[in-house]
C-alpha cells in the first residue's frame, strides 16, 4: 500500500516512484531482523527485565530529546517536530510514547496496591505529565496518544473504576457531541476563519460547507472512502492519489485502501489489528509479572489508540489531527518505534513457560 499510494508523489518529488517504498522496506526488513534476533535469540541475555531500573532515566532521556525540539527541531506543518542527529531525521514524540510505557509499567508494578491511592503516585503522575505536555504542544494527536496510554494503563492497574468511567463517559460525550454544537455555533455567529492552523481544522471539520479549504484533506478522503464500493477499484487504480489527497501514503493512507480494495479491505485490516490485539491480550493476561504484562497492556492502549483515531480522522468523526496508520503508513520512526514494541511483548511471550 505504500508502494501503491505513493507513487506518483514519488516520481514527481525524487523522480523515483518506488523511492519512498525503498525507504520503508529498509527500515522495515532492519526492524524485522532486529525483532527476531531480540525476541528469539538473545532472549536469556537481553530481555525486558532490563527495562525496569532504567524506567526514570529513559523518561528522562526521551523527554530531554522532545524539549530539544524546541530549540533545534526542524519545522513540518508549522510546528518543529522533528530532530536531526547526525544525519538521521526522527520524532522524538514517537520514542517518548514508548518511554511512557516503560515509565508507567515500572511504577505500577513497584507501587502495588499503592496504585489505587493518588497521594502515594501524584510526584510520578507529575513527572510523566511533563513529557505528555511537551508533546501535547508540538503535535496534538500524539499528545493525545500520550495521554490515552497513561489513563487505560492506570484503568487496567487500579481497582477504583469511577473517575475513569466518568472521563470516558464525557469523552465519549464530547465525541458525540462537539460537531453538531460546533457547527451551530459557527453558523449562528457567522465566525470567520482563524489565523491559527489547528483552529481552521477544527472548522473545517465543523462546517465543511463554509471552510472547504481547510477542510479539503479530508473531503478528498470522504471521496476516496466512497468511490471505493465493496470491492474497490483494484490494487493500483487509486484516482486521488495522482495529487489530490494530500499525505496519502503517511496520515491518509486508509482512503487508498478504501477506495482500491474497497470496503473488504478496510475490514480486512481492522480484523488484523483487533487479532494483533488479543494476541497482545494473551500474552499480558500469562506474563510472568506485573511488569511484563503492564508493559503488554501500554502496547495495546497505544496501537488501538492510534489506529482509532486514524481511522475516526479520515472518516471524517473527529478533526484533522495528522496521525499514521500503524504498520500501514509511511514513516521511519513510527515503523521503528511500533516494531520496537512488539519486539518487546515478543520477548515476554518467549520468556513465558508453559505449564
Amino acid at each position: 500500500m505504500v508502494y501503491s499510494s505513493s507513487q506518483y508523489v514519488a516520481m514527481v518529488n525524487k523522480g523515483d516512484s518506488s523511492y519512498y517504498f525503498n525507504k520503508q522496506a529498509i527500515i522495515f526488513a532492519i526492524c524485522l531482523v532486529g525483532s527476531f534476533a531480540v525476541s528469539k535469540l538473545c532472549r536469556k541475555k537481553i530481555n525486558y527485565k532490563l527495562f525496569r531500573p532504567l524506567a526514570g532515566f529513559i523518561l528522562f532521556l526521551a523527554t530531554t530529546l522532545q524539549l530539544l525540539t524546541f530549540v533545534m527541531g526542524l519545522s513540518s506543518h508549522g510546528k518543529s517536530r522533528w530532530l536531526n542527529i547526525a544525519g538521521i531525521s526522527f520524532q522524538p514524540a514517537e520514542i517518548t510514547k514508548i518511554a511512557i510505557i516503560i515509565y508507567m509499567a515500572a511504577v505500577i508494578s513497584r507501587k502495588g496496591n499503592r496504585i489505587n491511592s493518588i497521594k502515594q503516585v501524584w510526584k510520578e503522575l507529575l513527572f510523566v505529565a511533563i513529557p505528555i505536555f511537551a508533546v501535547l504542544i508540538q503535535n496534538l494527536s500524539s499528545g493525545i496518544i500520550a495521554a490515552g496510554i497513561v489513563f487505560v494503563m492506570l484503568f487496567v492497574a487500579c481497582r477504583k473504576w469511577k473517575m475513569f468511567a466518568w472521563i470516558a463517559s464525557f469523552g465519549f460525550a464530547a465525541l458525540i457531541g462537539l460537531k453538531p454544537i460546533a457547527h451551530a455555533f459557527i453558523v449562528k455567529f457567522n465566525m470567520p476563519r482563524p489565523d491559527h492552523y489547528q483552529l481552521r481544522r477544527v472548522f473545517g471539520w465543523a462546517a465543511p460547507e463554509l471552510f472547504p479549504t481547510d477542510a479539503y484533506q479530508t473531503l478528498q478522503g470522504l471521496y476516496a472512502i466512497g468511490s471505493g464500493g465493496i470491492i474497490g477499484k483494484g490494487l493500483g487504480e487509486s484516482i486521488q492519489k495522482f495529487g489530490q489527497l494530500p499525505e496519502a501514503h503517511n496520515d491518509m493512507i486508509f482512503p487508498i485502501v478504501v477506495e482500491e480494495l474497497g470496503l473488504i479491505g478496510a475490514i480486512a485490516i481492522v480484523l488484523l489489528f483487533l487479532f494483533l490485539i488479543y494476541r497482545l491480550t494473551q500474552i499480558a493476561t500469562n506474563a510472568n509479572d506485573l511488569f511484563a504484562s503492564m508493559l503488554c497492556v501500554g502496547i495495546i492502549a497505544h496501537i488501538s489508540i492510534q489506529v482509532f483515531l486514524n481511522i475516526a480522522v479520515v472518516t471524517g468523526v473527529i478533526p484533522n489531527t495528522g496521525v499514521t496508520l500503524p504498520f500501514i503508513s509511511y514513516g521511519g520512526s513510527a515503523i521503528l518505534c511500533t516494531m520496537a514494541e512488539i519486539t518487546i511483548a515478543l520477548n515476554i511471550s518467549n520468556c513465558i513457560r508453559l505449564e
